[in-house]
């Protein structure tokens, strides 16, 4: 413990240097930035920063301090997005639209904006806290997840979409499978076999997050307003309540589960924040069903999933540190970065470079701290973007997403692409349907074949090595009994 509290103090006198500094406000407000753009994301924007760093000639904790403050900061700004405009950048920022945007129309999104950034700071805050102390035990446990248990992990996420569907539970699990059957558009990365083109050589290599999502959501959204001829519906946003005290302490208990969620499953390698942010989100949609409004408008399922995004994006770079095992795209790149400068992350770089190690761990509390210094100024501003007239906005937002979409992946099919998606997310809210477990369908969809394809290959197609650890047997338990659950509560409350 005494060595641990030496070694950061180390980590502080590297990351207090005025250049750090200057590069972790830098990286945070390129973060932030990021966040509010769709398409990007923050994997690209630390892509392209990569070559400026070399050129800089900037020291490898400088460049890593910089680099690490675009990635967590890109978790700030994409809540902008989803919550006023119902546009979710990343795939971690869906869940967030299913009570930001509700309270966003009923004039309360700068309160809605304000929990996210305070859940935000206080995931991100106790995750590094953890990190500090837990790195290398947590990333050696992480490691013994087999690819059979994170199939039973992704499946338990999955059967958890009856929950977020905010209405019918089997509407919800049929949008569930059709996020899966979109995941599997393209060429069978195992086989080499093309899976539901149509002979379409520009969908070979399946579809990107981006045109789906901003499809269903901001083109379904900008349709359904033409069509109801609904004029700026939170154009009363700057007349809204702000935040109170008293809602913050009753989002503190949410907070503190979504913390553990989030880090937990930031560890595991590949399993992600937008995991992270849908087991949060349904674990207190299920712990507060009977005095929540969630779906309608409850702070806490704004502060739940962005609180938890925000702790599995620190827990990400928990094994790239520790084991040099990237959890996620983005931490590959950041492994990338290191390797540029000769430098092997693993247990022996906690020793041979604490310099960056530590310097990089001890940036993150300050980086966290300028976050919420720089957002929670900034929330009215924000806030009062849906005051500006429903001619300028619409435009501007569908704009905004065609922009996303082409920077994404610079085709005009995709394009094309988009506006089906955007016709479908409209109809689809016509019938009631629900359009987040599409989503989340297609994210954890990819994931699931990904990891049954290798459990399947290191079992020589075993199906019972599915069940081939403890671990993955409580999962499936676990996902049985959420799948029974609707069945079950609704025979006791005919009972009642």
């Amino acid at each position: 413990m005494i060595e641990t509290f030496a070694a950061l103090g180390g980590g502080f006198a590297v990351a207090l240097q005025p250049t750090n500094i200057f590069l972790a406000l830098i990286g945070c407000i390129i973060g932030t930035a990021i966040g509010v753009l769709p398409g990007i994301g923050p994997l690209n924007a630390i892509a392209l920063l990569l070559p400026f760093c070399l050129a800089l000639r900037l020291p490898p904790e400088s460049a890593l301090i910089l680099l690490a403050a675009v990635y967590y900061g890109s978790g700030y700004g994409g809540r902008i997005t989803a919550i006023l405009l119902n546009m979710p950048g990343e795939p971690s920022a869906v869940l967030t639209t299913l009570d930001g945007h509700p309270l966003a129309k009923q004039g309360r999104g700068g309160a809605a904006l304000a929990i996210s950034g305070i859940g935000s700071f206080i995931g991100a805050t106790i995750s590094v806290v953890l990190m500090t102390f837990l790195s290398v035990p947590l990333a050696r446990v992480a490691v013994a997840f087999s690819p059979a248990d994170y199939v039973a992990l992704i499946a338990f996420a999955l059967s958890l979409l009856g929950a977020v569907g905010g209405g019918s539970a089997p509407k919800a699990w049929a949008a569930g499978c059709l996020g899966i059957l979109l995941a599997m558009i393209g060429i069978d990365s195992g086989t080499g076999v093309e899976r539901f083109t149509a002979g379409s050589m520009e969908l070979l290599g399946g579809l990107d997050f981006t045109v789906l999502a901003i499809g269903l959501f901001a083109i379904g959204e900008i349709l359904l307003l033409i069509e109801t001829r609904i004029r700026a519906e939170a154009a009363k946003l700057g007349q809204g309540q702000r935040l109170t005290l008293a809602e913050i302490i009753f989002c503190v208990p949410a907070m503190m589960r979504a913390t553990g969620i989030g880090f937990v499953i930031g560890v595991l390698p590949g399993a992600g924040a937008s995991v992270a942010s849908a087991l949060s989100y349904t674990a207190e949609k299920r712990l507060n069903e009977a005095n929540g409004k969630f779906g309608q408008g409850d702070m806490r399922g704004v502060a739940a999933p962005e609180t938890a995004d925000n702790a599995a994006q620190i827990g990400n770079l928990v094994p790239m540190l520790s084991l040099g095992i990237p959890g996620s795209g983005t931490t590959a790149v950041l492994l990338g970065a290191l390797l540029m400068y000769n430098i092997t992350p693993g247990p022996l770089l906690f020793e041979q470079r604490p310099d960056v190690a530590w310097g990089l761990i001890a940036s993150m509390y300050i980086g966290n701290c300028m976050l919420l210094l720089l957002n929670l100024p900034l929330v009215g501003i924000f806030a009062r973007l849906l005051t500006v007239p429903a001619w300028v906005l619409y435009p501007g937002v569908l704009a905004l997403s065609f922009a996303g979409v082409y920077a994404a992946s610079n085709s005009a099919f995709d394009l094309l692409l988009a506006i089906g998606f955007g016709i479908m997310g409209w109809a689809f809210r016509k019938l009631d349907v629900p359009l987040v477990p599409i989503v989340l369908g297609f994210v954890l969809g990819r994931m699931l074949e990904d990891n049954l394809r290798r459990a399947m290959s290191l079992s020589d197609g075993d199906v019972m090595a599915l069940l081939g650890s403890p671990v993955s047997i409580i999962l499936w338990l676990m996902t049985l009994g959420a799948l029974l659950w609707p069945l079950v509560g609704a025979r006791l409350s005919r009972r009642a």
